[in-house]
């Protein structure tokens, strides 16, 4: 008897090893969840309209990449990159309004904020595409100043000097030809993550470069190009990553603008590679906006977009579902 009860004992034991063994296999092998989507959750209202400039206003100027923040103040902070103005050379400055609420429309118009100084290493009339982000109680605003990526800085979110580098430039980076522009910042662990596109060869493709201490970066590496949007100049405009969950990445990255617009959505798990030439395992689908900026306020996300018309700048809420 007692023979046999030991041997039944060691056979329980043993299906119970095997059970945990296949219990811990299948969660090991099980899938990961599919991407989510996201999804324009409601009606737009617009921020911004087409700006008064005074001498330098003209019919064919549009507010195109922007940049949207809250201020020290609890206030809206915009700034569009306005182009087709009279300012010489490649006819962009910065112009800015200011808002109440993220939820309000019409901003109110603040005047030009910011103009290309060829002192500081920027190309006349070349601003573009402002961003902003907080590094501990400083406001930082990285913008492309038509061959580099540049950097001013803040106290107050609504008034910026230009960062200066050891030879008095503004300029961090940038890409040998190409027009590097529309940067976007991303904390990553412990490092940052600026996100921009260039196009050397006429080949739109969006970049990464990483750092600690927002001066020193590393050197460029590709993360996204070619796939379905084809490789022309302007086939990875304006990228922005959102880290939706730890370790769980979305790019957008544009190609129209006006009435057409479409901007291509990517996930990742790894912030550096979101397909080379290849949309597999990475795209998600495509949203009929252009230039969008994510943001995420008081737990609801935001996307932020420019009109059909290109003559402002609109607000609506955004969801993410399973597709």
């Amino acid at each position: 008897m007692t023979d046999d009860y030991t041997d039944v004992k060691i056979t329980r034991r043993a299906l119970l090893q095997a059970g945990l063994a296949m219990t811990s296999v299948s969660a090991i092998t099980k899938p990961p969840k599919p991407p989510k989507m996201p999804r324009i959750a409601g009606d737009w209202w617009q921020i911004s309209s087409d700006p008064h400039l005074g001498d330098l206003t003209t019919l064919k100027q549009q507010p195109v990449d922007f940049g949207i923040w809250q201020a020290a103040d609890g206030s809206w902070q915009l700034w569009s990159c306005i182009r087709g103005t009279k300012e010489p050379g490649n006819t962009r400055l910065f112009y800015r309004w200011e808002g109440a609420n993220l939820t309000d429309s019409n901003w109110k118009p603040m005047g030009i904020a910011m103009r290309a100084d060829t002192a500081f290493g920027e190309i006349t009339g070349g601003l573009q595409a402002p961003f902003v982000f907080r590094s501990g109680r400083r406001f930082v605003m990285f913008y492309g100043g038509w061959d580099s990526i540049c950097s001013a800085e803040s106290r107050d979110g609504k008034s910026f000097n230009r960062k200066l580098n050891s030879e008095g430039k503004s300029t961090l980076f940038g890409e040998p030809t190409g027009n590097t522009r529309d940067p976007m910042v991303l904390r990553v662990g412990d490092q940052w993550h600026c996100y921009y596109t260039a196009h050397p060869d006429n080949k739109g493709s969006d970049y990464c470069r990483t750092s600690t201490d927002l001066r020193t970066w590393s050197d460029a590496r590709i993360v996204a190009f070619g796939g379905n949007t084809t490789h022309g100049p302007y086939s990875a405009e304006c990228p922005f990553v959102v880290e939706l969950t730890r370790g769980d990445f979305y790019l957008f990255r544009t190609q129209r603008y006006g009435l057409n617009a479409q901007t291509s959505v990517y996930h990742s798990r790894d912030p550096l590679d979101f397909g080379l030439d290849s949309d597999e395992g990475h795209f998600v689908g495509t949203l009929p906006v252009a230039a969008p900026e994510i943001i995420r306020y008081q737990g609801q996300y935001y996307i932020a977009s420019l009109l059909p018309s290109l003559k402002g700048i609109q607000i609506a809420p955004l969801e993410w579902t399973l597709p």
